[in-house]
Order: structure tokens, then sequence, then C-alpha cells
């Protein structure tokens, strides 16, 4: 990826600093991280653009990351987005089950090692 084509990624998450990091980080790897603060926002985006892929938090302001998921994966128009769950709370065995069996393509703990999460990006974006 050249700095031409950078990966255009929506982050739904309501932590304007957890936002600003992660997007700082992912521009050295020539993905641009577009913020969102809720599923309303996202789906506002999502309706405007769509974005390579969505990194969603568990807990949002207006619901949860598994309904939006969930909403996502009925949607013939965002239903091919892979999603990459987040979540500082919700990290036992059965939360990652429930939000992979939404039809998430990954499941990570808070705080996010970013190594691992570009590793995620890379090859959901790459298959």
């Amino acid at each position: 990826m050249t700095a031409a084509t950078k990966t255009a990624v929506l982050l739904v998450d309501d932590d304007s600093h957890f936002r600003e990091t992660l997007a700082d980080a992912m521009s050295l790897k020539d993905v641009a991280v577009e913020g969102a603060v809720s599923a309303g926002d996202a789906l506002r985006v999502m309706a405007e653009r769509l974005p390579a892929l969505v990194l969603l938090d568990v807990q949002l302001p207006d619901g949860n990351g598994i309904e939006l998921c969930r909403r996502m994966k009925r949607d013939p128009r965002l239903k091919g987005i892979p999603v990459v769950m987040l979540s500082a709370k919700y990290t036992e065995p059965a939360d990652r089950a429930e939000g992979l069996l939404t039809g998430a393509d990954a499941y990570l703990s808070k705080p996010i090692n970013l190594d691992a999460l570009w590793e995620e990006i890379h090859y959901l974006i790459e298959r």
C-alpha cells in the first residue's frame, strides 16, 4: 500500500483519545482511520462511503457493537466489510464467541497490541 492508496478504516469508539492514538499509529502503516463515536454515527459514515474495514468497540453510547455488527452483516451493502471487534470489558471466551458468531472477523481485547491489530487489518484487507 502506498500513500496514494491509503486503506480507509472506520474506528467506532466513543473514546476520543483511543481514536486519535490509533489513527496516529495506523497512519504509519498507510492506514487512514476515520472515527465514529456511536453506532448511529458509524451508520451515517457508511451511508456516505464504505471503509475497507471497521474496528468496532463492543460498548457504545447508543447501543453495543455486537448489535451494530449484526446489522451490518444483514445489510447487503455492508455485509462484505470485515469487522474487528474491540473490547476492554468483554474479554471472556464467551464474549469473543458471541462477537464472532454475529459475523465479526476478529475479536481483540483492549489494551490493543498494535502489531497484532496491524496483522489482523493487513490479513483481512488482503484476503
